[in-house]
């Protein structure tokens, strides 16, 4: 197909099938856009001829990086500085907990069981080893617990957790070379002197139609993560410090962040997600579904076993930390953005690559459900939302709509 306006009607269509669906069932659109590409791959690719979805395409490939990049960014940004001081403690402990432990079981599964190569099985302990902040801070929201100590507490572990992924992806997979310790050198000092450039030039330019503000992360972002690249890294590695370090000034922007979230969910993320979808090959899980199976149990039972000791020793009792200990479990945009890594860079083939998908889109689904159906820590939800959901459902909040 060499029309790109009925090539990109086609991809925004699936992005609103995608957008009904998760409203109608009730679940986080990232995961829904990852199904529908994979679905469309397989009933409507073949009709486009052998590229498919064209997912490939330049342009496709631009939006789609550029949507994981600001993702990236706006997933750091959503740090609270405040309850991250106070609960730094518990955060480090349970999300290191939450890293460490998949990491290493799914890599030692991965090579002894499956016997995969021990780079492939690397990759698959990085990719199975994330948390999902998008689909825990949509339950976050719809339940009230973001207003809480305990929900703000599980967001900073899943932020921990999360950077030991965006760290290990880095470490293992990029050669460190002088191009590397030039990435590094630049890196810490733009980190070190944007939590006082940006505020400043924000006072003093911004707030104008023309959307300064955006041009400028954009240009920051765009710029590391092309050092980035060039540096045989990963652009989104950059994205999510970036955001860490600006929590405290564009993170409290409530404007700016609804206006970037926007852009990122209404046009880029769909790009990204339902390209990640329409490279996963049902033939090859139809295939061989054990290895699902597999890759399933490795990462709930090594994410169990870490987890909750860790949220037990913080006085976590019964449903409250059964609750907290499955949110950690989930998995889903770091987990697509490690595996579509090892993919691009052919690092692992498209079988595994669907295999790796597969298991973070299954482990995006099951706890939740399991949480809230069965260990919902009633007595820590706000009293309205107490009143409300023991009369009728909770209505999903506008907000979380598009996480």
């Amino acid at each position: 197909m060499t029309n790109t306006w009925v090539l990109s009607a086609l991809w925004v269509g699936l992005a609103l099938v995608a957008t009904l669906l998760a409203i109608w069932f009730r679940i986080s659109t990232a995961l829904s856009e990852i199904v529908v590409g994979t679905v469309a791959q397989l009933i409507i690719g073949p009709a486009l001829g052998r590229g498919g979805l064209l997912g490939n395409t330049e342009w496709i490939a631009f939006l789609a990086g550029t949507g994981a990049i600001v993702l990236t960014f706006l997933a750091g940004a959503e740090l609270d500085p405040a309850i991250f001081r106070t609960k730094w403690r518990e955060a480090l402990i349970i999300g290191l907990a939450g890293f460490f432990g998949p990491f290493l079981g799914c890599t030692l599964v991965a090579h002894l069981v499956l016997h995969w190569s021990i780079m492939v099985s690397w990759l698959c302990g990085v990719a199975l080893s994330t948390t999902s902040v998008a689909v825990v801070y949509a339950v976050m929201l719809e339940l009230g617990f973001n207003a809480t100590e305990y929900g703000k507490a599980i967001l900073a572990a899943c932020f921990v957790n999360d950077l030991g992924t965006v760290i290990a992806l880095g470490l293992i997979f990029s050669p460190f070379t002088f191009k590397t310790l030039i990435f590094v050198v630049v890196s810490v000092a733009v980190f070190a002197v944007l939590p006082f450039l940006t505020p400043w030039f924000f006072r003093k330019y911004g707030g104008r139609v023309s959307e300064l503000e955006a041009k400028y992360l954009l240009f920051v972002l765009f710029a590391l993560g092309g050092l980035a690249l060039w540096a045989g890294s990963e652009a989104v590695l950059p994205a999510y410090l970036i955001g860490m370090v600006l929590a405290g000034t564009v993170g409290k922007d409530h404007a700016l962040i609804r206006r970037l979230r926007t852009l990122t969910f209404g046009f880029l993320t769909p790009f990204y997600f339902i390209r990640a979808g329409s490279f996963v090959s049902v033939p090859a899980l139809l295939a061989s579904p054990v290895v699902l199976l597999v890759l399933f149990l490795a990462k709930m039972g090594t994410k169990l076993t870490a987890v909750l000791p860790a949220v037990r020793a913080h006085q976590y009792e019964g449903s409250a930390g059964a609750y907290y200990t499955l949110m950690m479990s989930t998995g889903l945009t770091f987990g697509t953005i490690s595996a579509l890594f090892g993919l691009n860079h052919k690092i692992i083939t498209q079988a595994q690559y669907s295999y790796l998908v597969g298991t973070v889109i299954a482990s995006a689904v099951i706890p939740t459900l399991i949480a809230n159906m069965f260990f919902l820590p009633r007595h820590l939800l706000p009293r309205k939302r107490q009143e409300t959901h023991s009369g009728h459902p909770l209505q999903q909040p506008a907000e979380s709509e598009s996480i």
